[in-house]
């Protein structure tokens, strides 16, 4: 079997004689070349696993290099060497389609790690897709087939194949931390560790350690050696989530172990290699949080190389259908899966999700609650009514609604039972259905006349539900599934309102 070749441009003879003596010692066979002229000429004559290109060269810039394999060689990687410091060129390098960098003088063993990173790539490329996950999402975290999601993650695929960071951006519950395993799947580091961390989760007195590990007796109760998140994530990729909650102090720690690419444990006096792809995603403006003060500008160059947004789920509503199959077939644990009605994936389709996925997986665990049959109804979905576009009618909410904490709608009750003007009825422990099924016209609630409002909405809209419901329960002497159906709402939620507002029957 051929050995992977490696095309090494440089002008120092020194520098060349020393890489092509580690890439030799590796088992790979390497040309060299000592301007931008010459290595084009062996680009057109051999294909290369990996080029590596010093960034100042005689006769122009290494970036230039950069651009054109990036676009004339595509499954080719191409690795630049900046100068000591040269954060900007290792930045403009990566945008320009450089699969990875080192700086000057060069580490040995972090040639190594790159080499092996990138012939690794070269041969996925080769041979197809990295852990056969194919561009149009066969085997990807992100379900759907609308527009921006097919391109979305054909994205995914072509960003996949460098080693620069990745900042994904997107509203809470769009699903980054599924972006980013997909990122890693697609990647040369798949069979290596994924380490998502939640930075605003983490005490900041103990950040440095669990983000660097510490050694024994560092501090009170270091008891032992402890690796942290880029030990853990050594070789493969570690995501950064909210990383926008990082304090100001640990920023400063963090952009010096992506740039040196080297921790210092707590308590140790020497630093060690670290080989992790970062990933960092947040749902705030990261642009805005740097002209605040709140983020540093140099960490945000270094985290912001290339930018993947992920839609909300209103721009996608055409993948609600297989979203939600996809989501009731793994609550259903092995069972058979709950089934939307037409209706109710109409109205799910018309309503704009604030919460995204996430707020989606929360309905329609609640919808199979209350579902009869696993059949779920547009009732048993609960949505909130919102925008002026909304439907005119206000759907009935239910128990999981309450516990959620949200405020119920209003109760709009069928014709057959207009609502009057509301009495002012008191808020107690108990409350019969005779207390308020004949209610007095002296006392008459005149918090809609004029420009007067409820002191209290909740206790207001409480009291419109509580005096339909009893109303209903009058008419039909106490029959509870009569009344249920005369409310249009399951047996069910009228027990549950019921519970809630304290409404009993009345003792004989």
């Amino acid at each position: 079997m051929t050995a992977p070749r490696i095309l090494v441009v440089d002008d120092e003879a020194d520098l060349r004689e020393l890489l092509e003596i580690t890439l030799i010692k590796m088992g790979l066979d390497v040309d060299c070349a000592d301007c931008l002229d010459a290595a084009r000429r062996l680009l057109q004559q051999t294909e290369y696993a990996l080029v590596l290109t010093d960034m100042r060269l005689p006769d122009g810039l290494g970036i230039e290099l950069v651009r054109e394999v990036a676009s004339l060689y595509k499954n080719t990687p191409i690795a630049v060497i900046t100068a000591f410091g040269s954060t900007d060129n290792a930045v403009s390098a990566l945008k320009a389609g450089a699969f990875d960098y080192l700086t000057k003088p060069v580490a040995l063993d972090q040639l190594r790690q790159m080499v092996r990173s990138a012939l690794r790539i070269h041969t996925t490329e080769a041979g197809g897709s990295a852990s056969g996950v194919s561009a149009t999402g066969g085997d990807s975290c992100l379900v759907g087939q609308s527009v921006v999601m097919r391109d979305l993650r054909a994205q995914i695929v072509r960003l996949a194949r460098s080693m620069a960071p990745v900042s994904i951006t997107g509203e809470s519950g769009s699903g980054k931390e599924l972006a980013a395993r997909d990122i890693h799947a697609h990647s040369a580091r798949a069979d290596k560790p994924f380490i998502a961390v939640n930075c605003g989760a983490i005490p900041e007195a103990l950040m440095e350690a669990e983000f660097f590990g510490y050694r024994k007796g560092a501090f009170t109760g270091a008891t032992d050696d402890r690796d942290g998140f880029f030990q853990a994530a050594n070789g493969g990729t570690l995501m950064l989530d909210e990383v926008a909650d990082l304090p100001l102090a640990m920023q400063v720690k963090l952009l010096r172990a992506i740039q040196e690419r080297r921790v210092r444990k707590v308590g140790a006096t020497v630093e060690e290699p670290v080989d992790v792809r970062i990933i960092s995603a947040t749902h705030q403006n990261l642009a805005e949080c740097v002209e605040q003060g709140r983020f540093r500008q140099d960490l945000f160059y270094r985290l912001n190389v290339i930018e993947l947004r992920l839609p909300p789920l209103r721009e996608r509503l055409d993948d609600i259908g297989l979203l939600s199959d996809a989501i009731l077939a793994r609550l259903a644990l092995g069972g058979t899966p709950a089934v939307l009605s037409p209706a109710a994936l109409n109205a799910l389709r018309a309503y704009s999700f604030p919460g995204n996925v996430r707020e989606l997986e929360n309905v329609l665990e609640r919808a199979m609650a209350f579902a009869n049959d696993s059949a779920i109804e547009v009732e048993d979905l609960a949505l909130k009514q919102t925008g002026p576009g909304a439907s005119a009618s206000v759907r009935p909410a239910t128990a999981a609604a309450s516990l959620s904490g949200q405020p119920e709608p209003v109760l709009i009750p069928p014709a057959p039972l207009p609502v009057p003007p509301v009495p002012p009825v008191p808020v107690g422990p108990k409350m019969d259905v005779a207390d308020t099924a004949e209610g007095s016209n002296d006392d008459v609630c005149t918090a809609q006349s004029g420009n007067d409002l409820p002191a209290s909405l909740p206790d207001y809209l409480d009291q419109v539900e509580r005096e339909v419901i009893c109303r209903a329960l009058a008419k039909t002497h106490f029959n509870r599934t009569q009344a249920a159906e005369l409310l249009g709402i399951s047996f069910r939620q009228l027990r549950y309102r019921m519970q809630r507002l304290s409404i009993h029957e009345p003792e004989s």
